[in-house]
């Protein structure tokens, strides 16, 4: 059977099986992004932080929000790796699902219950985390070398596909929210969810299955392990030895921080000395590793690198659906009409978006003698981010005015925020998969989504710098609002980002780690 299927694969058709797992993700994608983008609306009309004064209510939402997005971005790393590892993409796709679902019945259930609501968020968190590097690795394994130019068109499709699905979520759930309350509005996502689990289910004989990946002497962390441990290496050991130490302090720091803001950071600390001082030694592994498994964590390295510098854009992209929606209920809308809702224009926006780059502009700029890099793609993404939030922050000094604002006006800064999006994380999930060696690639996409998890980070330590009294002085002194200054504050953290990535981008060798045709 497996055989057969590798052998349909590299006919250069597009294979059988996609439709399922297109059809999976529409339907998970209007689950997640459907109480995804009603749960800051919620929390703050809703009893459940009804023990905080209601001055403080914006702020505790937005901090439980992105601590739910840091935790959906985080497990994508235990995903990646019991799948590598252990149970395969399939099985473990299956049963994160599974998990995934019965959060959502959580949420629909414990409406006023705390502790209940915040464990289906958790166990959401988890199912939706745990299968997110796994999907779209997934539907690259169905393809090889012979139909690989197929990928593209189906990643497109792919995110595609996660728009639409997003854009009736973002269009329905705050309407369901306010007219039937969220037993319902959180109801409907999970039973979509199921939906998404029965159609994957009904693939299971048409997938190509990559088997699990054994433990490996050769591995990523074995290899660094190796550089770090190696004779004569003890510049590459200080550095990784100074993650260690400051992963300890960002612990000190728990009382400030919190747990979680803690254990990120701790986690970024780690990683980026660690990965800096393997860099440093790695020649020393050689001889103790193959040469192929050298240059793999070499080319993993660059990669991470990459990564790093795409995280100022989620964080200004995960505040659509906190701090915008917070600016849109400041505005004047309808009566009939959410301030959520806008964040229906982000999906429908990516749907014309996608097909008007690809049938218009990148065929003019080819023409033109410019080649559109995955890299010069997502490095203009990230500027564009930057563009939006500038237009963000001049509706709120408007607004701080006392002048009356349409919500109308944030048209602009979603359509500037949803251009860039489309740069970046539709051109991610190729370049994610297509520079991850064969071995990695559940984990690599792991450490893609891990990006998102480090760039929501920065909106909690920003937040929490706002409680510092010198801080909030600083920012009084400038004579603008909080919300305006740090509007502008993310919009130049983006900006300079975008400088330093076009720079990168120049020296970045890309890699082609497709695998090859039966």
């Amino acid at each position: 059977m497996a055989k057969s299927l590798e052998a349909q694969a590299s006919q250069g058709r597009m294979p059988r099986q996609i439709p399922y797992i297109i059809g999976n993700e529409a339907c998970e994608r209007f689950s997640f992004y459907g109480m995804r983008n009603i749960l800051v609306p919620f929390l703050v009309t809703s009893m459940m932080l009804a023990y905080a004064p209601l001055a403080e209510r914006e702020g505790l939402a937005k901090e439980i929000f992105h601590t739910f997005v840091i935790g959906v971005y985080f497990f994508p790393l235990i995903g990646g790796w019991i799948s590598d590892r252990f149970f395969g993409k399939y099985n473990t796709i299956f049963w994160l699902s599974v998990v995934y679902v019965i959060g959502h019945a959580f949420l629909a259930i414990f409406e006023d219950n705390r502790t209940g609501f915040y464990a289906g968020l958790l166990l959401i968190a988890i199912g939706s985390g745990g299968i997110k590097p796994l999907v779209s690795a997934f539907v690259g394994d169905q393809f090889d070398q012979t139909n690989k130019a197929k990928a593209k068109i189906v990643y497109d499709a792919f995110y595609w596909t996660i728009n639409f699905g997003s854009f009736f979520a973002s269009l329905l759930m705050p309407w369901f929210l306010k007219n039937y309350g969220p037993s319902v509005a959180f109801g409907i996502p999970g039973l979509l969810m199921f939906i998404a689990l029965v159609i994957f289910w009904a693939g299971r004989k048409k997938y190509v299955r990559m088997a699990p990946t054994p433990p490996d002497p050769n591995g990523f962390m074995h290899v660094v392990r190796s550089a770090l441990t190696a004779p004569g290496g003890g510049a590459g050991l200080s550095l990784a030895l100074v993650g260690v130490v400051l992963s300890i302090v960002a612990f000190a720091f728990i009382g400030t921080l919190g747990f979680v803001s803690s254990f990120c950071l701790a986690l970024v600390f780690l990683i980026a000395f660690g990965g800096w001082g393997a860099a440093i030694n790695l020649e020393r592994a050689r001889g103790r590793h193959p040469d192929a498994a050298i240059d793999g964590v070499r080319a993993v390295l660059r990669i991470l690198i990459v990564f790093a510098l795409v995280t100022p854009f989620w964080s200004l992209f995960d505040q659509k659906a906190s701090t915008w929606v917070l600016q849109g209920q400041q505005m004047t809308k309808p009566e009939w009409f959410q301030a959520a809702q806008m964040q229906a224009l982000n999906p429908l926006l990516v749907m014309l978006i996608i097909p008007f780059n690809n049938l218009v502009l990148y065929p003019a700029l080819r023409r033109m003698g410019f080649e559109v890099t995955a890299l010069r793609r997502m490095g203009w993404g990230i500027a564009f981010s930057g563009l939006a939030w500038i237009a963000a922050g001049a509706l709120q000094l408007a607004i701080d005015g006392g002048d009356p604002v349409s919500i109308t006006w944030q048209v602009l800064p979603y359509a500037l925020l949803t251009f860039g999006e489309v740069l970046v994380s539709a051109t991610g999930l190729e370049f994610a998969y297509s520079q991850a060696p064969q071995p990695m690639k559940g984990t690599i996409m792991s450490f893609w989504l891990l990006s998102v998890t480090v760039g929501n980070l920065w909106v909690l330590l920003t937040n929490t710098a706002l409680g510092n009294e010198a801080v909030s002085a600083q920012i009084a002194s400038t004579g603008l609002s909080e919300n305006a200054f740090l509007m502008f504050f993310f919009a130049g953290f983006a900006l300079v980002v975008a400088g330093i990535f076009a720079l990168y981008a120049r020296r970045y060798p890309m890699q082609d780690h497709y695998r090859a045709a039966a």
